[in-house]
Order: structure tokens, then sequence, then C-alpha cells
């Protein structure tokens, strides 16, 4: 353990799921190791996404961590005395989280870490307030909120009429206002449906020229042969699914297979349960906007082929560009040091990075590990994989 005030062997930044896994299996594989967590529990999820909400992630790849372990989804449910519930609400996923903390992280610090640099014993990170804290080794499941991606159009000119999914978390308060929803993920189709069903007049602008649906197909009714083909995660098409949700094969595999796996398992698309709660909303396909203006309280956009549309606000549901040097809690020198590709950090089989010491999970971890990384599915390797190779390094 590194020497000092508030030292541990590994502070873990981020209670979310890849946090409270990771630090559930540290406990499980390295008992005597001392983990520090920081972070709001199910922050991101909770105050940075709309009340009513399903998971797009079907139930079986909703746990946190280990599916089969008693930390599961279902073993809270049973716990609690409820109902299975699929889709799984937003809403009952923030609370089985903060189960899951309560149970990993006990002694959870709520503080901001507002500075991570490196000191001779590994890392001192600054805590709100002013303390610093040692850690030999720092693993940052931060979440993707510092990434939120917006088109260059809507993010010349400030307005506070035009926000990103990620600034709302009751759609409730635009009851009665015209929005427009750009964007044709799970992200804008579901905010459409839930601006609609709150009241709101809403279009859907989606630049590519049709919306994709994650339905069942042929291949999901094969009994045994589709347990082959496709995985339960859904995360990819039939049989590159089963490449995705095995991420140390996915990882050895050529890059430019790799790269054309992720395109397909990421491409846009919205669940299958979404299409009826649509049925209100005017979806506009091949939608590009090249132009916008704020004039009296309104927003007017332009659209490629000429047509325009004025409305109250915008709601942007582009999606994340991940680039960890956007996290403003990385030192400067620390994150020059980092070998990253696109903005992903290069990562080792224990998620550590270029950095000794450094470790990175969830969405970060996409390059090295594939697209698994940006779900919750992702949990239970990432969390064994990083325990497994810390504990390596500690014998």
């Amino acid at each position: 353990m590194p020497e000092g005030s508030g030292a541990s062997d590994v502070a873990i930044l981020g209670a979310g799921p890849y946090g409270l896994a990771a630090a559930g299996r540290l406990q499980q594989l390295t008992p005597g190791l001392s983990v520090t967590g920081f972070g709001e529990p199910m922050s991101f999820w909770e105050r940075q996404m709309p009340r009513g909400m399903l998971l797009r992630s079907p139930y079986v790849a909703s746990d946190i961590g280990d599916p089969t372990g008693p930390l599961s989804l279902s073993a809270y449910e049973r716990a609690m005395g409820l109902e299975k519930a699929e889709p799984v609400p937003l809403d009952r996923f923030v609370e089985y989280g903060r189960w899951v903390q309560r149970h990993v992280l006990p002694e959870l610090r709520h503080e901001r870490v507002e500075r991570i640099a490196r000191n001779a014993n590994g890392f001192e990170l600054t805590v709100s307030g002013g303390e610093i804290a040692h850690a030999s080794r720092v693993v940052i499941a931060a979440g993707i909120n510092d990434f939120a991606s917006q088109p260059a159009l809507f993010g010349e000119t400030g307005s506070s009429r035009v926000t990103h999914t990620r600034d709302h978390d009751d759609l409730g308060t635009f009851k009665g206002a015209r929005v427009l929803v750009v964007g044709g993920g799970q992200s804008a189709l579901e905010s459409a449906a839930l601006l609609a069903e709150a009241g709101a007049q809403v279009e859907l602008a989606v630049r590519a020229p049709m919306v994709r649906w994650l339905t069942r197909r042929w291949h999901h009714n094969l009994g045994p042969i589709s347990r082959m083909v496709y995985d339960p995660a859904e995360v990819g098409p039939v049989v590159v699914s089963r490449f995705v949700s095995a991420p140390g094969l996915f990882g050895r595999l050529p890059r430019r297979l790799q790269d054309w796996m992720t395109r397909r398992s990421l491409r846009p698309a919205g669940a299958r349960w979404l299409p009826a709660r649509l049925e209100n909303v005017s979806i506009r396909l091949g939608a590009e906007a090249v132009e916008m203006s704020e004039t009296d309280g309104q927003v007017e956009i332009t659209f490629e082929d000429g047509t325009v549309r004025t409305v109250d606000h915008v709601l942007l549901g582009t999606g994340y560009r991940v680039d960890v040097r956007k996290y403003s809690f990385l030192a400067s020198e620390l994150a020059n040091e980092l070998e990253v590709v696109n903005g992903y950090p290069v990562l080792n089989r224990g998620f550590e990075s270029s950095v000794d010491g450094l470790h990175f999970l969830g969405a970060p971890a996409a390059w090295s590990f594939g697209p698994l990384m940006r779900f919750v599915a992702g949990t239970a390797f990432a969390s064994d994989a990083l325990a497994r190779g810390i504990r390596a390094r500690a014998t």
C-alpha cells in the first residue's frame, strides 16, 4: 500500500456499472487489496438520462458484473421482492446499481476527483475541497459524459435552445413545445417517443435514408443454432455478435476485421419495442441540417434540400465520441503521456494503459476490446480481466 494520508492500493473513479463491477471483482480475487471508490453512484444514469427510459440492452445483458453471481439483476429483484421487468426500466436499473454499490463499495466517497497526477509511489488525486489522496493504481471508470458529440452546426451558437440528450432527466418540461430531435439511434428515437408521450410536438430528423430496428429475425428462432450464431447480449449482427461478446478473442483479430465488426455493431438503431411508440412522431429521413439561426426565442433549421423547420427547441441525440484527453481530471502531463488511437487509450490485457498503473474501463476500452465495452454487458469481462491483471502484478 502507498504511504501517506488517504492511501490505497487501487482508486476507482466512477460509481457506475463498470466502476462497481470492478470493485466487486477486485474484492473477490484480491481480498487483501485496499480499494477506494470515488463518485456518485449511478449518477449519469439517474441525472443525464430521461425519466421513463427503458434500457436498450436485453434483460440478460443488464447485469453489473457476473450475471450468475449474488449481485446479478435477478438476485436484486429476488432480494427486493420484485417481478422481472423486461425491458428493464431506467429507475429500476439505477436502484439496482445503488444496491450493488452498498455491497461492494459501502464506504464510497462521493467527492469529485478534480485532478490525477503521478507521484513517486503511483498517483496523487486531488479531491474536491483540496484533500490529496494517494493510490498505487487508478482505475478510470468515469463514463461518457465528457464525450458528448454534436454536429459543428449546432455547437457554433451556444444557444440554450439547442441541447444534448445528456442535458435532460425530465423531458416532460417540453410539454406543448415544438421540438426537433436530431439523430437516428436509440437515444434520439426513445427521446422522441418520450417527448411525444409528454405532450410535445415532435419531429425526428435522421441523416440516414432509413431507421434501423433491432427486430427479431430468422436467426433468433433456430433454438440451439441461434445461440451458436447470435449472442444474447445483442451487440452486433448474426455471427459478428459472437466475436464481439468474446472481447479477449476480439482483441486478437486483425485490426481491419475489428474495425469492420465495430462499424457493423454500432450502427445507429432502435430497440424492437420502439416503433409503436413513434406512431405520432413525424420522421424525416435523409435530413442533413446545413444552417441554423435563432430569432425571437425560436430556432430555424434549414435542411440540405432547402426545406426549413421552425421549432422551440432542438434536442441532439447524436451520441458520444470517445477522447480520454477530454477528461478534465487528467493532469496534462499524464494525458500527453498516454498512447491513444483516435481518442481511445491503447490497453493491455489487464486494461492498463501505456501509463503504468493507470487503467480504463467502459467505452474508452472499446478500441482494445471491442464494442461490447460500450454496454453494461461488458462489465463481467472487463472487471475480471482488470482484477486478474492487478492480482498478477501484485504477486
